[in-house]
């Protein structure tokens, strides 16, 4: 997906990475780091990704903090974030919301003091407002379908649009992921989503293994190698201030999800009709992408499941060593 001549330009660049322990960014940091970029990945995970890799453990709600460790920097990629189930956001608001709002904040004006060349701001799916095929401008008079952690999303974009209306600042990017999954992703079995959460069932030996719903639902997976690239591309290309999706372009069934674990993995598993299923349908249009910087999902969802659970079979506990906001609640 990424040419060579698109890699070159990050040769002997510093780059820095918010979130490089999560699944987005491990794979940003990677890529980049074997083109010949010197990258700093910055977390509250006690996580470390590759040692040859610089890895700075730092609170994003500190400005100063934001100030230093984006000094000096040609590059930011701020994927930094909160993931957690649906569950979890509809109790925890708060715990979502205050943290992005000053993540964002923090990471977006320390890069412009300090005169980052540009920036990639990883937003979410979340942002949209509730529709069946998510398509860039369309339903953005609405409400974020994910309330707190989507206006968060909405205010970093407003704040790039402002730098870009201001101080004529283009080189800010702005990319959409929808359901990322892939090595790295949070197994944690309080608040992780779909496939982690089935995961980790099957890993654990539940039989049967219970699925919320009627399998019915139907949602974009996107594998996180192929979100990483995308993002990768859209700070490459530019997105003219605007955001672009990053999806895998296709819907799939949970019940497709969970008999296409099943074509590798040995389980049985039920659907639990009394628990909801969810927005029944959600995709994403990812035309302006392929268009605007040449974005190309590669990785099929088998080949994406089955990647993840060879990582996770050896990688069970780490998310033990991730950052919690929920663990006070």
């Amino acid at each position: 997906m990424i040419s060579e001549n698109i890699l070159n330009e990050f040769n002997n660049k510093k780059i820095l990475i918010t979130g490089g322990t999560g699944l987005i960014g491990r794979e940003i940091a990677s890529i980049l780091h074997d083109a010949g970029s010197k990258v700093t990945v910055v977390s509250l995970d006690k996580i470390v990704i590759n040692k040859n890799i610089n890895h700075i453990y730092g609170d994003l709600t500190d400005f100063n903090f934001c100030k230093d460790i984006t000094l000096g920097m040609d590059y930011v990629f701020h994927v930094a974030g909160i993931k957690g189930s649906i569950d979890v956001t509809v109790k925890n608001p708060a715990s979502f919301f205050v943290p992005l709002l000053m993540f964002n904040t923090n990471v977006l004006e320390a890069s412009r003091i300090n005169n980052v060349k540009k920036l990639v701001y990883t937003s979410s799916i979340g942002a949209y407002s509730a529709a069946e095929i998510f398509k860039e401008g369309e339903n953005e008079e609405k409400e974020p379908m994910d309330m707190f952690p989507g206006w968060a999303k909405r205010m970093a974009e407003l704040q790039i649009k402002a730098y870009a209306k201001q101080y004529g600042l283009n080189s800010y990017s702005i990319v959409r992921p929808c359901n990322v999954y892939g090595p790295g992703d949070n197994f944690d079995p309080k608040n992780a989503m779909v496939i982690p959460t089935l995961m980790q069932r099957i890993f654990n030996k539940e039989n049967p293994v219970t699925v919320w719903g009627d399998g019915s639902a139907i949602r974009d997976f996107a594998y996180s190698s192929d979100v990483a690239k995308g993002t990768i591309l859209a700070l490459h290309h530019g997105t003219n201030g605007k955001y672009v999706n990053l999806g895998s372009g296709k819907g799939y069934s949970i019940k497709e999800l969970v008999e296409t674990l099943a074509q590798f993995l040995d389980f049985n598993y039920e659907f639990d009709t009394s628990k909801p299923s969810g927005f029944p349908r959600r995709i994403m249009d990812i035309n302006l992408a392929r268009e605007m910087i040449k974005y190309q999902p590669e990785t099929s969802l088998l080949q994406g499941l089955k990647n993840t659970w060879e990582w996770f079979k050896d990688n069970a506990d780490e998310y033990k060593d991730k950052q919690n906001y929920f663990a006070s609640e």
